[in-house]
């Protein structure tokens, strides 16, 4: 398996062919790609998307993706980094495929100068959450979130 960091100059037609074509569920929550707004999420600098494959002389399959950007604090010239989503196709899971993205995410924050990583999971979430425990977190939160939705 490998893990890799998607950039605009990646074949984004594919990987987003690859991605709509791979099997999520609901636990996934996951819309339709368009490599237009791929290609835009990548045109910002502070974003970073990772890829992990199973990988043979034949043959690669995605087995999940996982969303992130650089933050900076309003002080002390902080970074840290935010990971949005962290998905595993249906099919793939339970073969370490988030864990290897969720250490490349935690290589990715160290080599940026990161002073953390941080991301939140569904209390019900009970796979996502084992996962996260048991690569040690610092500290554990509980959080309420709250969406708000804008517009139409």
């Amino acid at each position: 398996m490998e893990v890799v960091v998607v950039t605009i100059q990646d074949d984004l037609s594919r990987l987003v062919e690859e991605i709509n074509q791979a099997s999520w569920d609901a636990s996934n929550d996951i819309s339709e790609y368009d490599e237009e707004a791929l290609r835009a999420y990548l045109s910002r600098q502070d974003t970073v998307f990772v890829v992990c494959y199973e990988t043979s002389t034949e043959y690669r399959t995605l087995m999940g993706i996982a969303s992130s950007r650089i933050e900076m604090k309003p002080y002390g010239n902080e970074h840290w980094l935010y990971v949005d989503e962290v998905d595993v196709c249906a099919d793939q899971r339970q073969k370490s495929a988030g864990k290897l993205i969720m250490q490349k995410l935690l290589e990715i924050a160290e080599e940026n100068g990161c002073k953390e990583l941080w991301l939140g999971a569904e209390v019900d979430n009970h796979p996502a959450n084992a996962l996260y425990k048991s690569l040690n977190p610092d500290t554990i939160s509980e959080v309420v979130g709250y969406t708000y939705k804008t517009g139409d």
